[in-house]
């Protein structure tokens, strides 16, 4: 199946909330032939992800607004808007949104399908996470949580 052109506006895409990660999926594998999604994170500070890594994609985070404290395996470094981080497949990485402003940021993800995922941690209840249930979820999507 070939992939089409498509137009979103702002206000467009499917919105989740993963471990308190407000994203909003732009491209998903459906409208890319698998080829990558493209979610857009728009966060107030202190929110963040986990240490993981990933069996599957590659992760490029570019930060289009406020301030976004990212660690790569043991290196930690804050971004501002403009700014941008690639994480390959196998490596370690976190963020957290710092500052005292939101934070707007593009996720790329390669190949797509882990969107899924997103939508799999979607429906967990709200309040503070079943990190079992959480870890299960993200492990059948070759993810892995870190200590």
């Amino acid at each position: 199946m070939k992939a089409e052109a498509k137009i979103l506006k702002q206000e467009e895409g499917t919105r989740l909330t993963v471990l308190g990660d407000h994203q909003c999926i732009k491209l998903s594998g459906k409208d890319t032939n698998n080829q990558f999604t493209l979610i857009e994170q728009w966060n107030d500070p202190g929110i963040g992800v986990p240490k993981h890594v990933h069996a599957n994609e590659d992760e490029v985070f570019h930060v289009l607004e406020g301030t976004v404290e990212f660690q790569i395996e043991d290196t930690v470094q804050t971004l501002k808007a403009g700014e941008l981080t690639y994480v390959p497949r196998g490596v370690a990485h976190r963020f957290t949104v710092v500052g005292d402003t939101k934070a707007k940021v593009h996720l790329s993800i390669f190949p797509a399908g882990i969107e899924r995922m997103f939508e799999e941690l979607n429906q967990l209840p709200a309040g503070p996470p079943d990190f079992a249930a959480v870890t299960a979820i993200c492990a059948k999507h070759g993810v892995t949580i870190l200590p």
